[in-house]
């Protein structure tokens, strides 16, 4: 990986004030960018690498759109190289529409099972904006050492595994939640063998489980 490559992600890790968003040049005059304006302060700038939107608390936003889902593994090889170069905390935004529903599943298994990395599902660019100004005002209420807040982060993520586990076929809710208390890392139930996973599930769920992370895309 060529210096230019990674330089943008490093840079992302400077502090970004609160209440700030640094967002990417690219998205001047998107629908994004203009439910920002007058909620938060945006700044648009240049050769901000695979990153879509910084915010404080070294927070990062990587958006992957309807095209992007579409148009093939692209968004992918972006996201692994993010992940590789980058020690900030990213959360991906993914729209999920009508057309990009099939591939979503595949999508948020990659995202949250491989990457560990946070998936919000959005239904548009609207809709992405005022998650953004939500987690922005959440960060700015106390950028101190406050435990909601980072408790409020982990439940984002936890909530964010929790959905993608109930895609598994079979495993509702409940059962997704006996799974997170028994394996306490998403990886320790990717690498679960059938006969751990049938004593908290079952046999048949436990075949399907094992099934899902082992099968070949």
């Amino acid at each position: 990986m060529t210096a230019k490559e990674t330089t943008p992600v490093e840079a992302g890790a400077v502090s970004v004030p609160y209440g700030h968003v640094i967002g990417n040049e690219k998205w001047r005059g998107s629908q994004i960018a203009q439910g920002l304006q007058g909620k938060i302060k945006l700044i648009l700038e240049d050769g901000l690498g695979f990153v879509d939107f910084h915010l404080s608390n070294r927070s990062c936003i990587l958006y992957v759109s309807e095209a992007d889902l579409v148009a093939g593994n692209g968004f992918k090889r972006r996201l692994v190289r993010f992940r590789n170069a980058s020690s900030l905390n990213g959360i991906v935004i993914v729209e999920k529409t009508q057309i990009s529903d099939q591939y979503f599943p595949a999508v948020q298994k990659f995202i949250v099972l491989e990457l560990g990395m946070t998936l919000l599902p959005v239904a548009n660019q609207g809709e992405a904006s005022q998650f953004i100004i939500q987690l922005v005002h959440e960060q700015s209420k106390d950028h101190t050492s406050n435990p909601f807040l980072h408790k409020k982060c982990s439940q984002l993520v936890e909530a964010s595994i929790l959905r993608t586990v109930q895609q598994i076929p079979g495993v509702g809710k409940t059962k997704a939640l006996l799974l997170l208390q028994q394996f306490v890392s998403i990886h320790q139930l990717c690498n679960a063998s059938v006969q751990d996973l049938e004593l908290v599930v079952g046999q048949t769920i436990a075949q399907q489980i094992h099934a899902f992370f082992t099968q070949t895309k």
